[in-house]
């Protein structure tokens, strides 16, 4: 793939109203609707674009939840959900275990998909995906944060390219929580082949999205993890170095078996900012901090109007992709760039090398 289309479809998908009327609302088939399948629920309802039809789970409590909500009726499997009549796309809010399996089964019954990221779990599988949907010929949208739409990321773009922060230097990114502690045995969390990178896999892959977003093409990488701190088999630590097309290095980390931290720092010649999600609801601050020749400067905090960040960004260009023919964004393109960053990392732990990214789209 010649990696500035993304950023081409990001800009464009920037023309996608924030309200698209729902002339005809998508009627849609889902899998997975507990947990924070519940949530992406909750935000298909939120933009009125979508009328979710049939659910299926393997816990059935969930699926009468949705009924409850939606008015949509369960499904006895996976191939009895795809059967539905007249649905129009596939949600997928599966585990990402599940998620080439459900969307090849979806695209060949010419099906829209959306899928939450991770995209997938293996290389193998994106370039199944990537030839399914040419096949196909469907709009295939990916669950990540729509940053046309995201305020601190519009920001923190608009900050760079002004040269606000001079010759951007490098970064420092890091995700972490505690939540691989709370893996069971037998759970996919915990399976190497299912959860590559581990916490890489799961939340640094969000990162990795917003790094190509800001700085475009990553084409080599560099990673250590540790593995012998929990039971699992996955990472429990990744410390990863990232080259860019453009010269840029910086540092991703990602850890699943200490306390909440997700903080991100642009370093340049003239400035730099910091950002931090608080836990959860808590909010999100962004900081300026200019260069003085005795760095005693305080941090300027900036203001940002957070209204416009509803988190239904990637959902309404998905709906206006499938309605009207506009660039997806997220799409497939978009979440494949992302986990192979995460493959080539996982093989730099194992093999102690320094690894291209391999341009599978």
């Amino acid at each position: 793939m010649n990696t500035s289309t993304t950023h081409i479809q990001a800009d464009k998908a920037t023309e996608v109203p924030n309200h698209v009327s729902p002339v005809k609302p998508l009627n849609v088939a889902m899998v997975g609707v507990g947990g924070y399948g519940a949530e992406r629920r909750r935000l298909m309802r939120n933009t009125g674009l979508f009328k979710i039809t049939r659910t299926y789970d393997i816990n059935t409590n969930s699926m009468a939840q949705a009924e409850v909500e939606d008015g949509a009726k369960p499904a006895t499997s996976y191939e009895d959900l795809l059967d539905t009549p007249g649905i129009e796309a596939m949600i997928i809010s599966s585990g990402a275990k599940f998620h080439a399996e459900y969307m090849l089964a979806a695209m060949e019954r010419g099906l829209n998909v959306f899928v939450e990221k991770p995209l997938c779990s293996t290389p193998a599988e994106i370039d199944a995906l990537v030839a399914a949907q040419k096949a196909s010929g469907v709009v295939v949208g990916v669950g990540h944060t729509d940053n046309t739409r995201h305020p601190y990321m519009q920001r923190m773009r608009q900050m760079i390219e002004a040269g606000e922060l001079g010759s951007v230097v490098t970064f420092e990114k890091t995700a972490a929580h505690s939540g691989g502690l709370t893996i069971q045995p037998g759970e996919w969390r915990g399976d190497p082949e299912a959860n590559p990178g581990g916490m890489l896999f799961q939340c640094g892959v969000h990162a990795i999205h917003d790094l190509l977003y800001l700085f475009g093409p990553i084409t080599k990488v560099c990673c250590k993890m540790r593995y012998d701190v929990h039971s699992t088999q996955t990472a429990d630590s990744a410390h990863c170095i990232l080259t860019f097309a453009s010269g840029l290095m910086g540092t991703l980390n990602a850890y699943h078996v200490t306390p909440y931290r997700h903080t991100f720092s642009i370093f340049g010649t003239a400035g730099a900012l910091h950002k931090r999600d608080r836990f959860f609801d808590e909010g999100t601050t962004l900081q300026f901090q200019p260069r003085k020749l005795n760095d005693k400067e305080p941090e300027i905090s900036l203001e940002i109007d957070a209204t416009s960040d509803d988190c239904t960004g990637s959902l309404r260009s998905f709906y206006a992709a499938v309605r009207t023919g506009l660039p997806c964004y997220p799409s497939l393109a978009d979440g494949a760039l992302a986990v192979a960053v995460v493959f080539a990392a996982e093989e730099s732990a194992i093999t102690g090398r320094e690894m291209a990214i391999v341009d599978r789209v």
